[in-house]
């Protein structure tokens, strides 16, 4: 089925859920916003999305180290909703997901009921898994990949994160919106694989807009970690835990320090190995993405892409282990080897988030080789790091 194009004055309401091209249209969107406004077409907020008002109204606790939600953040998104009048208005978050029957029926009625247009876009939980793994990784957990799969997907399930089923029991999430809001008024879209662009196209159908007229935000590509990588970062987290550092200062050192500077000053070499997922997870993924399509196409939603695709094994990933090992799994096998540079990275960035001697990432490493970088950091950082997180 071809996108519908929406009427002006809709709000198209984009819900996610989490690892499905989330990332890639707000970024488009936060791009284009200007442009966009001269289109008739309003993308409130400031940033790639309003995550605090989403997360406030969907009653979620802040992301770890993260200031508070309050619920006057929903308010305020709410009346710059309204003041669009009867121009369209998109507003995606992937925290929508998470909400309940009580919430959506709140939000949907917020955004003007009969006018709320929901999308949720879907791939198969074969490409979601170790993405929404590392993603745990990054918000301050540090269970294994392997340890993780193996509670997530048994029956029932056995994880500390409950809430993965509310995001990626797709059947579910797409029958809880489309009660609230009807399945006429409900758009689900499966990505298609080969094609990056295609949900950029697709969302310009719906909004009236000019083929070609969103772009892709290239800071906004969210690459993943490699298996060493994400080991490193699963140390440091487990380290971060137990010395009991406080909360608030994970986002500052870690999140957006470690992390961020790691994966956006690096590019991994080809043959460094990526996340694996063990051959029988990945096809008992491809099995519950089946018979979650099934539910999905009794519903009578509007559907743009392959909807059987969901439950078909990848040809060309995620990466498999071939013997069924998880590549940092605690099973007397090798870790990864981390590569000094990442590690290097990963401590320049918690140092620069910390304000190590005012300076900037290129300054500190201005003259300095890789071999002795790290030396040469700890001698000049260890004791502000020292007084910012007290061991």
């Amino acid at each position: 089925m071809a996108a519908v194009l929406l009427e002006p004055g809709t709000r198209l309401l984009h819900i996610g859920p989490h690892k499905t091209g989330t990332t890639a249209i707000q970024g488009a969107l936060h791009l284009a916003r200007e442009r966009l406004a001269a289109e008739g077409v309003v993308y409130p907020g400031r940033g790639r999305q309003p995550l605090l008002p989403i997360l406030a109204v969907t009653g979620q606790p802040a992301l770890l180290g993260g200031p508070r939600p309050e619920i006057s953040y929903w308010d305020s998104l709410i009346r710059d909703v309204r003041e669009a009048g009867d121009q369209r208005v998109v507003l995606s978050s992937e925290f929508f997901a998470e909400a309940d029957d009580a919430t959506a029926r709140r939000v949907i009625a917020d955004l003007g009921g009969a006018r709320v247009h929901v999308v949720v876009t879907l791939r198969s939980l074969t490409r979601i898994l170790p993405s929404q793994w590392q993603q745990y990784l990054q918000n301050g957990f540090h269970f294994r990949y392997l340890e993780w799969l193996e509670g997530i997907l048994s029956e029932p399930p056995r994880t500390p994160t409950p809430g993965f089923w509310r995001r990626h029991r797709h059947d579910d999430l797409v029958t809880r919106w489309a009660a609230e809001n009807g399945p006429e008024n409900l758009t689900v879209i499966v990505l298609d694989e080969s094609d990056r662009l295609m949900l950029l196209r697709v969302f310009e159908s719906m909004l009236g807009l000019p083929a070609g007229f969103l772009v892709p935000e290239e800071r906004a590509v969210n690459r993943s970690l490699t298996a060493a990588e994400a080991e490193l970062v699963r140390l440091l987290n487990s380290e971060f835990s137990r010395r009991g550092w406080p909360h608030r200062d994970y986002a500052r050192f870690m999140r957006h320090g470690a992390v961020e500077h790691m994966k956006d000053a690096r590019r991994p070499s080809p043959d460094e190995p990526k996340i694996a997922t063990p051959a029988w997870a990945v096809a008992r993924a491809a099995e519950i993405s089946a018979e979650m399509a099934d539910g999905i196409e009794a519903l009578g939603v509007n559907i743009v892409g392959d909807l059987a695709s969901l439950g078909k094994l990848p040809e060309d990933g995620p990466d498999l282990a071939a013997d069924g090992r998880d590549l940092a799994a605690d099973d007397g096998s090798a870790p990864p080897m981390v590569p000094v540079e990442a590690a290097v990275r990963a401590t320049i960035g918690a140092f620069v988030a910390g304000g190590a001697g005012g300076q900037t990432a290129e300054g500190i490493v201005r003259d300095l080789d890789t071999r002795s970088l790290a030396k040469v950091l700890a001698d000049r950082c260890r004791r502000r790091v020292r007084r910012a997180l007290p061991g």
